[in-house]
């Protein structure tokens, strides 16, 4: 499988990197070492020794808080890679250097650049929902490693018709499978709408809602940016009204891929219900089974279910070997797979054109 090089991957949250800790993250196949510099600011290396090629995180940060000390031999790195110390002599090697990749904080996410090309700040999505000011109205910032492909995970994603089915009861049910979709483009951003009106809410939003089962009007829209970034809105309202009389989800589902068969999900959501009363015994009841839920729905539905469709794949000789039938619920994965094959052969011209 072919990787987009240049673009920003989120690795961990930022809440996950403390200071003074080594933290190790395998992103498009490329092992890194992360840590924060003197100042805080997040480090990425790739995480190999140019001696014995041994991973950097196994040694340890050096008190200068900009120094990564290889624990074989004692090697010493600075944040840009270059070696600074060789223990065993005065001089060091010319090729005694670790490739750095520019690494920013945003968002309460590490992104990591892996490409060649200049890294641009300006392309990394927009999950300003979830900074670490709105902490009273964030989950959990979560990640789990999946063994699934991310592009079949992304599939999942963008066509929610699924949870009429696969998380029924929870965040979907039978009388919502035929929903309104729209797909719309707007420059190098997906959207993937889904509306189902004048509906019973689904078990998650009848617990946020406290709406007696009456029906509402319910959404589910999905923003995607590449490789595969996503935010959802999720909610209902009254049948007929403003979705600002309702409740939603603002959910961050961000897929980094570590390899060809396995995925890292990062996820969080913030909810949106200030106009339902509840005491602070409700509030943080409501918070520990939304955040139950999610995980349910990820690990013991959504990943069981996309393994066996990647197992049948790899089965008839690999991923893309069978050709799957299309409907219309397909319009959202289809335009974003397209979009990333766009992005590759733009990347392969520019590659066969540079001098």
């Amino acid at each position: 499988m072919k990787f987009i090089r240049n673009i920003w991957y989120a690795t961990m949250w930022a809440q996950n990197l403390p200071a003074g800790r080594l933290a190790t993250v395998t992103v498009t196949k490329e092992p890194l070492v992360l840590f924060r510099d003197a100042d805080g600011k997040p480090v990425a290396l790739m995480d190999r020794c140019p001696h014995r090629l041994v991973p950097l995180h196994l040694g340890k940060l050096c008190s200068d808080g900009q120094r990564i000390q290889c624990g074989y031999h004692g090697l010493e790195f600075d944040t840009s890679g270059r070696c600074t110390h060789n223990p065993h002599s005065e001089t060091i090697p010319a090729a005694a250097k670790v490739r750095a990749f520019p690494a920013v904080e945003r968002h309460s996410l590490i992104w990591v650049w892996m490409g060649e090309q200049p890294a641009r700040e300006e392309l990394i999505p927009d999950f300003s929902a979830f900074d670490e000011d709105n902490n009273s109205r964030v989950s959990r910032r979560e990640s789990i490693e999946l063994e699934v492909n991310y592009q079949l995970m992304t599939d999942n994603l963008l066509d929610l018709s699924h949870v009429s089915f696969l998380h029924d009861g929870v965040l979907g049910h039978s009388n919502m499978v035929r929903g309104d979709i729209r797909v719309e483009q707007e420059d190098d951003t997906l959207y993937v709408k889904r509306s189902t009106p004048n509906v019973a809410p689904p078990g998650m939003f009848d617990l946020m809602y406290r709406h007696d089962g009456k029906p509402v009007d319910a959404w589910a829209d999905m923003r995607w940016n590449a490789p595969s970034c996503m935010l959802n809105n999720a909610g209902v309202c009254p049948v007929g009204g403003k979705r600002t009389d309702g409740v939603y989800i603002l959910g961050a589902h961000i897929l980094t891929p570590v390899s060809e068969f396995r995925t890292l999900y990062h996820f969080a959501a913030v909810r949106y219900d200030n106009n339902i009363s509840r005491t602070p015994e409700e509030q943080n009841e409501v918070v520990e089974k939304l955040s139950s839920l999610r995980r349910i729905a990820f690990e013991e539905q959504d990943e069981p279910m996309v393994l066996a469709q990647q197992q049948a794949q790899v089965n008839a000789g690999g991923l893309g070997s069978l050709q799957p039938v299309l409907l219309n619920i397909d319009a959202g994965p289809v335009r974003a797979r397209r979009m990333l094959d766009t992005m590759r052969l733009n990347a392969d011209s520019s590659a066969a054109t540079a001098p």
